[in-house]
């Protein structure tokens, strides 16, 4: 069956925190007005989100058939891989500055240019693998201006663990994370092979033991799309 389709712009916004021109993707649904408020989904690996996850395709099915409410999408793609690990990984080199660039610069921008609801309940980010967790980490950081996460397999270290164990307003948060029970030999874009499973099952522990809304559940599959693209069917129902 045929949806109206929305509509995905290409823009490029500077960023001041970066230092450097970024690229955005911009969904806007087939029914977009000016007249209408729109929740906001944020994603990491902004491109791979669109092409591989089809998630622009998802929202216009949901969206007319009245399943989610109106939603706004903006990707924010990578140069390249060393360019992906200096701003998603925890110890990225541009990683603090690109958190900065979601809350201070990217929010106040989109807020200006489209009609949100400006409040952080209304305002997700979602990644997959080192997207999941840089999207994670500025939730942590920025929980007034994003009170939603959705976690695909994201890459879990003691930074990361740190940050939830100390994080004292889990009630301002709600959490979607999926991991794949097969991910315990996933080879990184630098070529070691690290075990993705067992961290990520740390990583729900410790979210469990604090009052955040959370939903956690482990597929059958790997670290690959053949999994996100459709779990993005109910990530997005579930939080919109």
């Amino acid at each position: 069956m045929e949806f109206p389709k929305g509509t995905i712009k290409e823009l490029t916004f500077q960023s001041v925190e970066l230092g450097e021109e970024m690229q955005l993707l911009v969904y806007l649904p087939a029914n977009f007005s000016p007249l209408y408020k729109y929740s906001l989904l944020i994603a990491q690996d902004g491109r791979d989100y669109f092409q591989l996850g089809r998630i622009g395709r998802v929202a216009d099915e949901f969206l007319s058939e009245r399943e989610i409410e109106n939603l706004i999408i903006v990707g924010v793609p990578y140069k390249d891989v060393e360019d992906r690990r200096r701003k998603y990984h925890p110890n990225g080199a541009q990683n603090p500055k690109y958190i900065r660039f979601l809350a201070h610069e990217l929010v106040p921008f989109l807020d200006r240019e489209y009609p949100t609801y400006q409040m952080g309940s209304t305002r997700a980010l979602i990644g997959d693998s080192l997207a999941a967790t840089v999207s994670l980490m500025t939730a942590i950081q920025y929980p007034h201006t994003f009170g939603k996460v959705l976690l695909q397999s994201p890459y879990i270290d003691g930074q990361v663990m740190e940050l939830i164990r100390c994080f004292s307003e889990a009630q301002l948060l709600e959490i979607y994370h999926v991991i794949g029970n097969q991910e315990t030999e996933v080879r990184m874009t630098n070529g070691k092979v690290s075990d993705f499973l067992n961290p990520n099952r740390e990583l729900s522990k410790a979210i469990s033991e604090k009052p955040f809304t959370y939903f956690y559940e482990e597929f059958n599959g790997n670290h690959t799309w053949t999994y996100w693209q459709p779990d993005l069917r109910r990530a997005l129902k579930m939080l919109f």
